[in-house]
This record gives structure tokens, C-alpha cells and sequence, in this order.
């Protein structure tokens, strides 16, 4: 091996080993478990999200619950979904915030 083609050699597996860890990303169409909204992400915090409604102090309307809102997506059959206010994560079907809207 050449000085040359091994250079190339060096050059390209550094490029594979940073582009690596996006690759999965990228080609996924399904979510993964990490994907789920945490009640204690910051973002989540700050508008009172549980994914269990019933569990929320704050929620004063029995029906409100993030399927029936106007910023919940569905994901299929699935009791998850995806909202605008949580980019990128998905939050459960039956969960509920602050920002709970309807239609």
C-alpha cells in the first residue's frame, strides 16, 4: 500500500466514522423508544406535559388529551404521535399539556 492510498485509506474512514452515528437517523422511517418524550426534558417541564393526562393537577378539561388536540399528528395505529411544540419526539396519545388545543 502506497503512502498515497493510504492517506486516501485514513481520509475515508474518518469521513465514515463521523457521518456513522447520523446514518441510522437518516434512513429510519420508525421511531425509536428514545424518541419518546420525557416528562422531566426541560421542554416538556415547562408545559406541564405527562403522558398520562389523568395524572395531570392542571388539566381542568376531562377530554383534553394530546389525540384530540390540534398540534397532535397520530403515528399510524400506535399510541403515540407526534405534536408541533415537541419536534422530533413523539408523545403519547393519551398524554396532555398546557398547550392543548381544539379543533
Amino acid at each position: 500500500m502506497g503512502y498515497g492510498d493510504r492517506r486516501r485509506f485514513f481520509r475515508l474512514t474518518a469521513i465514515g466514522l463521523a457521518v456513522a452515528p447520523f446514518a441510522n437517523a437518516l434512513t429510519s422511517g420508525t421511531a425509536r423508544a428514545e424518541d419518546l418524550l420525557d416528562e422531566t426534558d426541560p421542554a416538556a417541564a415547562a408545559l406541564k406535559y405527562r403522558a398520562d393526562a389523568t395524572r395531570s393537577p392542571d388539566r381542568k378539561d376531562p377530554a383534553a388529551v394530546c389525540d384530540n388536540c390540534a398540534l397532535y399528528t397520530p403515528k399510524g395505529s400506535s399510541a403515540v404521535g407526534t405534536c408541533e411544540l415537541f419536534k422530533g419526539r413523539l408523545v403519547a396519545a393519551r398524554g396532555w399539556c398546557a398547550k392543548w388545543e381544539s379543533f
